[in-house]
């Protein structure tokens, strides 16, 4: 078994022209997905496809979705004859024709609405048309001759006119009200049939002519001379390839029954896909991994004392070759290249043509794709390079100024990147900035990625040309924004990568999942995690004189417990949704599910002032806290009482605590160190009083003036 990473599929090969005389002779099989792994943001997945070992050993996969990583295809054979492997993955676009029948019904009845709507506003121009021609028809008289005398004009001729076109403005008017009408019913009925082909899954969805993508594959069999494979052996082969439209929270359902010591926590993933491709009954994994992880090794760079020198330029960059711009002399030599003919406006088409000239229109397909309409009059938006859109805007990726090109000189030092003309201070009398030593050039991250870059064309720009640069296409969109960022996440829902820390965790899930590509969050039940769960009070009466109960949850597994909301339910009675935190494995943490009304605590608290010590050398401040517990409910429950004593910074002020109280184990932000803590065990219907306090011994010089703080 092999795998081949298709990382130069695009680099031209010296058998093309054959792979594209023989290509209808590469037989064609279909590829089911199989399992998908959902990381923190995207997705891994895995095809299967079975097919028999093909005559020429090239064999082609259908059913691979748009918009995957292309350099992420990897193939290799499960199962198969000893020593056949995968030696080359390339990815082909086929064209296919749909025949009539295997459009979907929608797609029908949108082409004829749009058919329809595009007749009315023909018939709808040509009778404005009309009316213009009436309103313009005139009386003219014939000429006179020099010496012919003047001559009555027929008045019935003249009232017969007016009438005539009275008539037929009249009819034209209503006709053209008609049309105003039928257009607004025929384009409330190809909104509502683009809004219904707007959720039609990709599965329903099917253009006429439909460009698919199938990895053509290369396989070889290095079978032993006594036993040749045999042509038709079954092949088991899977393909994998990442997306990044992909993402997934944690989400959990707590089930409690009061007297246990153990509790049912279900594992239920909030997942979301954008992928183009409906993923039905897959074996679905959950990651808390990062899909794209930097694997370079940091630099150590070392110090020296002394004069400051610059760097040395990286490895990746090298002075561009002599004469690269003699090359291009034969082609400057041969003049400019016709310019392309844009297309004109609408309003340009309109000023040009008449009032009454064709109204644009957006085809039926492209308003369902596009999910709306679009009137006439709307203006056409163009992305120039170094517009609001283009490269060089807020909205796109800007050149890199330090580092241009592989293969193009370093910028000038202080050169306009630097935003300093040294020419305006020298006129002002004053001395010019200093500027620190020229750098190495640095270059961009797009650079670092030598598959990607293209040689740039004679036509370019005159710095540009013969050099490395990105695509223009990546330059101006930029990488592609990973997952679906604009998707807001659940009440309480913690992404993965944030809760899961500096460890990485996998859940399986139990079933097969069905995740259509919506970009819409759907729950998955992944498994039930054991965990063990007791329920305790706690209760801060310094602050509220309420008892909140809580469950104390512990995993004693060796899988971490996300950050997520959790549905908690106690004796099959759904309480609340709460934030869980983080439960790494083997912690313990407390979760909040509300006031107890069914057990009270009341607080009361007495100061003393006195003198102690010879001479009365100290002031002492004795605080007395008095705590009364009562239990209504009919089972014995555990209260935790916090209280606080004063934090003193001076050595001379003795704190003095009473007895019974302890510090928490592990001081948070909410236990702090001068937090004390006490557990009592109540009865069903049982009382408890609880005695706490310190004593603050102030020294006679340590007394503020005017009274010492009380409380």
């Amino acid at each position: 078994m092999n795998d081949r990473h298709s990382s130069d599929q695009h680099r031209p090969h010296d058998d093309d022209n054959t792979n594209n005389t023989d290509s209808t002779a590469v037989p064609a099989v279909p590829s089911v997905l199989d399992s998908v792994v959902v990381h923190a943001v995207g997705a891994v997945c895995r095809r299967r496809a079975r097919a028999a070992l093909p005559p020429g050993g090239r064999l082609r996969l259908t059913g691979l979705p748009e918009g995957f990583d292309e350099r992420s295809l990897r193939a290799r054979v499960l199962a198969g004859p000893a020593g056949t492997a995968v030696t080359e993955a390339r990815l082909e676009a086929v064209a296919e024709l749909r025949e009539p029948s295997e459009l979907p019904e929608l797609h029908h009845r949108l082409e004829a609405a749009d058919e329809h709507g595009a007749a009315l506003r023909e018939q709808r121009r040509q009778v404005l048309a009309a009316i213009a021609e009436t309103t313009a028809l005139r009386a003219v008289p014939p000429p006179r001759r020099r010496d012919e005398p003047l001559r009555r004009t027929p008045a019935d001729a003249w009232l017969e006119l007016a009438e005539f076109v009275d008539e037929r403005l009249t009819a034209l008017q209503e006709r053209a009200g008609r049309l105003d009408r039928e257009i607004e019913l025929a384009d409330h009925e190809i909104q509502v049939l683009v809004e219904q082909v707007a959720r039609l899954s990709p599965d329903e969805w099917h253009e006429p002519v439909e460009t698919t993508t199938t990895a053509l594959l290369t396989l070889t069999t290095a079978a032993p001379e006594d036993a040749p494979a045999e042509l038709g052996t079954e092949l088991d082969i899977e393909l994998e390839y990442t997306v990044q439209a992909a993402r997934w929270v944690p989400s959990y359902r707590l089930s409690y029954r009061q007297g246990a010591d153990t509790g049912h926590l279900l594992l239920r993933a909030s997942v979301a896909q954008q992928t183009g491709e409906d993923w039905t009954g897959v074996r679905l994994a959950l990651s808390t991994a990062d899909l794209d992880r930097r694997t370079d090794l940091p630099k150590l760079r070392s110090l020296r004392i002394g004069r400051s020198q610059p760097a040395p330029p990286p490895s990746g960059w090298r002075e561009p070759p002599a004469g690269l711009a003699d090359l291009f002399t034969g082609y400057d030599a041969a003049g400019p290249r016709p310019l392309p003919l844009r297309p004109v406006a609408a309003g340009a088409a309109g000023a040009a043509g008449g009032a009454f000239a064709a109204e644009p229109r957006l085809s039926a397909r492209a308003r369902a794709r596009t999910g709306g309409l679009r009137s006439a009059d709307e203006p056409t938006e163009s992305i120039e390079p170094g517009g609001p859109g283009g490269p060089g805007g807020p909205y796109g990726q800007a050149e890199p100024v330090a580092f241009a090109a592989y293969g193009a000189p370093p910028p000038a030092p202080g050169g306009a990147a630097r935003g300093l003309d040294t020419a305006a201070f020298a006129e002002l009398d004053a001395p010019a900035p200093l500027t620190p030593p020229p750098g190495p050039p640095v270059p961009d991250e797009q650079l670092l990625d030598y598959p990607a870059l293209e040689l740039s064309a004679p036509d370019a720009p005159a710095d540009r040309r013969g050099t490395l640069h990105p695509p223009a296409a990546q330059r101006a969109t930029g990488r592609p924004a990973p997952g679906l960022p604009h998707l807001p996440l659940p009440h309480h829902a913690v992404p993965p990568r944030v809760s899961a820390g500096s460890f990485d965790h996998r859940f399986d899930a139990a079933a097969p999942a069905d995740l259509p590509s919506d970009a819409t969050w759907h729950t998955v039940t992944i498994g039930e995690i054991p965990v063990r769960v007791s329920p305790e009070y706690v209760t801060v009466p310094a602050v509220e004189e309420r008892v909140y109960a809580t469950l104390v949850i512990a995993n004693g597994t060796a899988q971490a417990v996300l950050a997520g909301p959790v549905e908690v339910s106690v004796d099959d009675r759904f309480l609340l949704t709460a934030a869980l935190p983080t439960l790494a494995p083997g912690g313990v943490r407390r979760l909040g599910i509300g006031v107890a009304e069914s057990v009270e605590v009341t607080r009361r608290t007495e100061l003393r002032e006195s003198t102690a010590g010879m001479l009365n050398s100290s002031t002492v401040l004795d605080h007395r806290v008095h705590v009364e517990l009562a239990n209504r409910l009919g089972r014995p429950v555990t209260v935790e009482v916090r209280e606080r004593v004063p934090v003193s910074s001076d050595a001379d002020i003795r704190i003095e605590e009473r007895p019974g109280w302890h510090a928490p184990d592990e001081p948070s932000t909410e236990c702090p160190p001068s937090t004390r803590l006490r557990r009592v065990e109540l009865p069903p219907g049982g009382r408890a009083e609880l005695d706490a306090g310190y004593q603050i011994r102030i020294p006679a010089g340590k007394a503020i003036v005017g009274g010492n703080r009380r409380n």
